[in-house]
């Protein structure tokens, strides 16, 4: 995957499109992402002897990967992500600067 936690990503498509967040999980084997303040349900949930109050809870729900775009660091834009070898490391690079994004 190409996105990794503590990213800045941009939302491409769905209700949430064109806000940014950063990335708090990632889920590889599912190819899905929790961002910040992106995606917020609502859950109803019980209470749990004095642990949880019972109500309506908002929070993030996952998102595809397929549904952002990483924002480069270094040319602030949206940008697809490549790689390169660097000294025999494998690196993620920013397609439009070609800039190393790690």
């Amino acid at each position: 995957m190409k996105i990794r936690k503590n990213d800045n990503v941009l939302v491409v498509t769905g209700k949430d499109k064109g806000k940014k967040g950063k990335v708090r999980y990632a889920y590889p084997d599912e190819e899905r992402l929790i961002v910040d303040g992106i995606n917020m349900v609502k859950r109803h949930t019980k209470a749990r002897a004095m642990a949880r109050q019972a109500g309506v809870i908002e929070r993030e729900a996952p998102l595809r990967v397929s549904k952002v775009m990483l924002i480069c660091s270094k040319c602030n834009r949206p940008t697809r992500v490549g790689f390169r070898f660097v000294e025999e490391n494998k690196v993620r690079v920013c397609s439009s600067c070609r800039e190393v994004i790690d």
